[in-house]
């Protein structure tokens, strides 16, 4: 085999889009779990650690479950524009894009986890995991559908583009559901009663 032939391969081996750098980066983003959780237990009270790293492992665990059942095809199917529609049979393991599924999980599970930040010491446990649940079965891949699965904002005349997740994960996700759920569950009482009683 001539030396340009074994690199090429090697070069779409690493760096292709079905490449071992490909998962190098999922297993960079799936380790922000473990950045999220120790941010968010330094936030929160002693009492409450061991319950706000259970919710960022429950981030996980659940929307793995919800991601592989629906949210996969609503992302990445084609049927429609505005959400992916139920085209692929997440059983068929011959046929589905192993390297995009991990890929997209993990960007899941770390926009259920930014969300949790928000919810810390204020939200029971079930309440959070149904959240969690909702968040990777339907919120994360209707948006990232649009930009990412070919939806409409990536159809029109001058497409979005999201390389890194700055509009579909953090502004979406963290911006505007973590400020819809804060508001909803209303102000850390402490915080709220050390200030005398006025939202900062």
């Amino acid at each position: 085999m001539e030396s340009n032939a074994i690199l090429e391969t090697v070069n779409s081996i690493i760096f292709g889009s079905h490449g071992v750098w490909f998962l190098i980066g999922a297993a960079l983003v799936y380790f922000m779990q473990a950045g999220f959780a120790m941010c968010e237990a330094g936030f929160t009270r002693a009492k409450n650690v061991g319950n706000i790293i259970m919710k960022n492992l429950m981030d996980f665990c659940l929307g793995t479950v919800a991601f592989i059942f629906v949210g996969y095809n609503i992302l990445c199917g084609d049927a429609s524009k505005f959400w992916g529609g139920f085209t692929m049979n997440p059983f068929d393991f011959g046929s589905m894009d192993c390297y995009g599924f991990v890929f997209n999980l993990v960007f899941c599970a770390t926009c259920a986890t930014i969300v949790s930040g928000a919810m810390a010491e204020r939200t029971k446990f079930l309440t959070y995991c149904i959240y969690s649940f909702v968040i990777s079965l339907l919120i994360y891949p209707i948006e990232a559908h649009w930009v990412w699965g070919g939806g409409w904002l990536s159809q029109l005349s001058t497409p979005f583009h999201d390389f890194a997740g700055s509009g579909v994960i953090h502004m979406v996700d963290a911006l505007v559901t973590a400020l819809c759920i804060a508001v909803g569950v209303g102000a850390v009482m402490t915080c709220y009663q050390f200030f005398g009683g006025t939202l900062l």
